[in-house]
């Protein structure tokens, strides 16, 4: 039977939104909301928030999450989550604990839900070993302009500059919430942007990576006009 990893990034030290894992949101730590959609999914074996804090290992702990506690050279600015999974993986497989599939759900993400946890993850066969969460650009990305010194600018797409939206094709980004992928193909290229690719298209309101004020501003009036 395949086993499902899902890892909860939640470092102590965040600059731009301070405490940002943990802030209040709406009545409850931010990183709760992660946690529960997680579990709701029905998809994970086991759920871990990978931290050095004590306080947001405390709050995870609270809300049903087990807890790795992060050695002080992978929470630092210059880890990244790709060295922060691999050395986790090495040690529960060195423990008995073997992986089929790893998702890493950012805590930053309160809106998205264990549906789109579960349809991010479902992408996932045999003929893709990497799917992660998107939005599709508010803008048209193929008008995207190149800002230029003394206020000049250039298109991105010299090509496509003049075409109808209609006549171009759909594009999306990565939201910053959700990435899921098979544990063999993550060992063999670290990362989450290999081929073949997959993604499960989340609406806007769903879709805020609260990484500032605005953006904590911003969620908070999406996750109220849902709740009304």
């Amino acid at each position: 039977m395949k086993r499902h990893l899902a890892v909860i990034p939640a470092r102590g030290g965040s600059k731009r939104l301070p405490r940002k894992n943990i802030i209040g949101f709406l009545g409850k730590p931010i990183i709760a909301y992660t946690i529960e959609a997680a579990k709701a999914s029905g998809v994970f074996d086991r759920v871990i928030i990978s931290t050095e804090d004590k306080e947001i290992a405390d709050v995870a702990r609270r809300y049903g999450g087990d807890v790795d506690e992060r050695d002080a050279e992978l929470a630092t600015d210059a880890a990244t989550i790709k060295q922060v999974c691999l050395e986790l993986l090495d040690r529960l497989e060195q423990a008995g604990e073997k992986y089929d599939t790893l998702s890493v759900l950012y805590a930053t993400a309160p809106l998205r839900n264990a549906s789109d946890i579960r349809a991010t993850h479902a992408l996932l066969s045999d003929g893709c070993d990497f799917a992660m969460a998107v939005t599709e650009f508010h803008q048209p990305v193929h008008q995207a302009l190149i800002l230029k010194p003394v206020h000049n600018i250039e298109p991105v797409f010299p090509e496509l500059i003049s075409k109808r939206a209609s006549d171009v094709d759909r594009y999306a980004a990565g939201n910053g919430s959700t990435y899921c992928v098979k544990v063999s193909a993550f060992k063999a290229k670290p990362g989450f942007y290999g081929a073949p690719l997959r993604g499960h298209i989340m609406p806007r309101e769903r879709s805020i990576d609260i990484d500032t004020i605005e953006d904590f501003r911003l969620a908070e009036y999406y996750a109220k006009q849902q709740q009304s």
